[in-house]
């Protein structure tokens, strides 16, 4: 196992909360909420923020104020506002919403790909070659998302062959970023590092990101072997929100208070402010009634005195 004698000096942390962490809340969020949400994660430093999906509202109610929620976030220069765009429809959409990236998403899993959207991997690829095309002619970043790298709900084990394969159409799509997601959370470290060092093979690894979800534990230790093998994009999710809706029992994403506090004890740049993502997980945890899924962030809010119920 080739580790890198050095972890990376400084780290990339996408935040994912205010997208994929919420879509799958029960109770409807309105777009004021999310607008502060977007707003205290800007003002906390983060340089990239998924704000919004651009997805059918019959599909995912929750995203239904997208549009709203860009309109009114206060924007900062140099941050990226993500949205997922399944399609041309959704492209315009985020376009028009004034979006500064734009997320397409496969699976590496062909089970998955068929039970969640009714095709082959290889035929979800071909209808995003639209969307890949719009966004290069309208110069926005372009990044792609594949689901269940390290196992699947449907198929058990997933290849770091098939994950290659995905990765290697995505990047022929013109892909900027390219995400590795642990969709149900299986994953574990030394596989992860055979993942991640497989895929390198075909995109530039500074351009590869680690998606992890928490369903067994094993997300921060998976970080951890990513940073080992020179991987330095991660995505996080404020507080721990979001599931996965085709996984079922599937916990949330790894906390980005956790994440933020394991770079910090690794020395590691961030650029991120830990006391204000700290806020930012009570403020929405509060608003959701529960208490925040951050063990960092509920131990630092604890000592403030800012606990949410």
């Amino acid at each position: 196992m080739s580790a890198h004698s050095q972890l990376p000096k400084s780290v990339k942390i996408v935040e994912v909360g205010p997208r994929d962490g919420l879509q799958n809340e029960a109770q409807t969020i309105s777009a004021e909420v999310k607008i502060e949400l977007v707003n205290c994660l800007t003002d906390a430093g983060f340089v990239n923020i998924e704000s919004a999906s651009f997805v059918s509202p019959k599909w995912v109610p929750q995203m239904a104020t997208s549009t709203e929620v860009m309109a009114g976030i206060q924007r900062k220069a140099g941050v990226i506002y993500s949205a997922l765009t399944p399609n041309m429809k959704g492209f315009d959409a985020a376009l028009a919403a004034g979006a500064d990236e734009v997320v397409i998403f496969g699976s590496a899993s062909e089970a998955f790909s068929q039970k969640n959207i009714n095709c082959s991997i290889a035929e979800s690829i071909e209808r995003f070659r639209e969307v890949a095309a719009a966004a290069k002619a309208h110069n926005k970043r372009l990044r792609g998302s594949i689901s269940c790298s390290f196992g699947c709900p449907y198929q058990g084990e997933v290849s770091p062959q098939s994950v290659a394969d995905v990765v290697a159409r995505l990047r022929d799509l013109g892909c900027d970023e390219i995400d590795i997601a642990d969709t149900i959370g299986v994953g574990t470290a030394r596989h992860v590092q055979t993942v991640f060092e497989r895929v390198s093979k075909e995109f530039n690894l500074a351009g590869l990101s680690g998606h992890f979800h928490d369903t067994y534990g094993q997300a921060l230790a998976n970080i951890y072997a990513s940073l080992e093998v020179g991987v330095s994009i991660f995505h996080s999710s404020v507080s721990g929100l979001g599931g996965c809706p085709y996984a079922k029992g599937a916990t949330g994403n790894v906390a980005t208070e956790d994440v933020l506090f394991l770079m910090q004890g690794l020395g590691i740049h961030t650029g991120i402010d830990l006391d204000k993502t700290v806020d930012a997980g009570q403020f929405i945890s509060q608003h959701l009634g529960r208490k925040a899924a951050s063990r960092a962030g509920n131990a630092y809010a604890a000592k403030k005195g800012s606990l949410s119920a």
